[in-house]
């Protein structure tokens, strides 16, 4: 080697070791900043979140929070899933399929009540649905204007349907006898209806209501008898979660129901903004027609004067006692609902936090 070449090599090398000792302090720090990040990485808890029907207008209620990062603040990773009703929910929730989800209370006891000795069966943390949003819908041209008119007459629905399985409940409050059930498939009850195959179906009102005008019925025409205005006061869906994943994850349970209190407030505040993030989940939603739907679930169910009076997520005793007595009945249940089993309200977020009432429509 020239005396050059040595000289070019020294000055090379020590660039080499320069480069190798940036390269390892690098590495050192990057090792470092994942240290410091993978601990907040870990406190993440992952929730799968299954909703009771598929992403209409109500699903904003599970969506705002997500797109406004709700709860990501509270350290919760919250995947929503659509739903093919209630029964469905509470099963994937018992199996250990969904952590969490949203359903019908008296499907929730059903289950129960018929599955005495299944592990993990879930309970019911918050109530979103104050009142059920059960509903007998018929034609004015039907001369059904009252409960007592549906005697003697033929009704339509799919077997699982809420306002359906608790009929035996409507019935007997309001003396109605001498009726023929018709089932069908979901996207067949309106049609029917209107086709005059029946005289009457029942479905949650905001669903029918707008499926009958989708079919070409004007509003004046249709005539809604909701459960809870005749005697029925049913508690709606609500939150449930598995048994487990309540006892593991208790704090994650109670951040899950602080994160939606916050959303569903600004749900109330603006249902068409909540709606765009329905859109942005299943595009080929109609954004007005989804708008009018939140809203009328909205009123139905959420913003009623029996959830004022109880507060909003809350459940009364006599009240749950007494539908657990109806359902057990009705739904011919192999052991009487336990109500102890089914409901929790110690996760629930503070009065102060759960007034929905306050919050402002744009």
């Amino acid at each position: 080697m020239h005396h050059d070449d040595r000289s070019q090599a020294l000055p090379r090398r020590r660039a080499l070791d320069l480069s190798i000792r940036l390269i390892c302090s690098l590495a050192a720090g990057a090792s470092m900043a994942l240290a410091a990040v993978s601990p907040a990485l870990a406190q993440e808890t992952a929730i799968k979140f299954q909703l009771d029907w598929r992403f209409e207008g109500p699903a904003a209620l599970f969506l705002v929070p997500a797109t406004k990062g709700y709860y990501k603040a509270e350290k919760l990773t919250v995947t929503v899933d659509a739903g093919n009703g209630s029964g469905g929910t509470v099963t994937r929730v018992a199996s250990g399929a969904y952590d969490m989800g949203f359903a019908d209370l008296a499907a929730l006891m059903e289950f129960h009540a018929n599955n005495p000795t299944v592990p993990n069966k879930p309970v019911a943390v918050m109530m979103v649905y104050n009142n059920t949003p059960a509903a007998v819908l018929a034609l004015k041209k039907s001369g059904i204007s009252k409960p007592s008119d549906l005697s003697g007459k033929k009704l339509g629905a799919p077997v699982f349907d809420a306002g359906r399985k608790a009929w035996p409940i409507f019935a007997a409050e309001n003396k109605i006898t001498n009726v023929a059930w018709t089932a069908m498939d979901p996207p067949l009850r309106e049609t029917m209806l209107v086709r005059g195959d029946i005289d009457a179906i029942t479905g949650f009102s905001f669903t029918s209501l707008l499926n009958l005008e989708a079919r070409g019925v004007k509003t004046e025409d249709i005539v809604v008898l909701p459960y809870p205005q005749h005697g029925v006061k049913l508690y709606g869906n609500a939150i449930i979660v598995g048994e487990d994943f309540l006892k593991k994850n208790p704090d994650a349970v109670k951040a899950f129901l602080r994160a939606f209190t916050k959303g569903l407030k600004d749900v109330i505040a603006d249902p068409a903004a909540a709606v765009a993030t329905v859109k942005e989940r299943d595009g080929i939603v109609n954004a007005a027609l989804e708008t009018r739907r939140l809203q009328l679930a909205l009123d139905a169910t959420v913003l009623t004067p029996d959830a004022r009076a109880e507060g909003f997520g809350e459940v009364k005793g006599p009240r749950l006692a007494l539908m657990a007595s109806q359902v057990s009945d009705a739904f011919a249940t192999k052991e009487r609902v336990n109500v102890a089993a089914i409901w929790n309200g110690s996760f629930l977020p503070s009065a102060a936090e759960r007034d929905i009432f306050g919050a402002k429509k744009k």
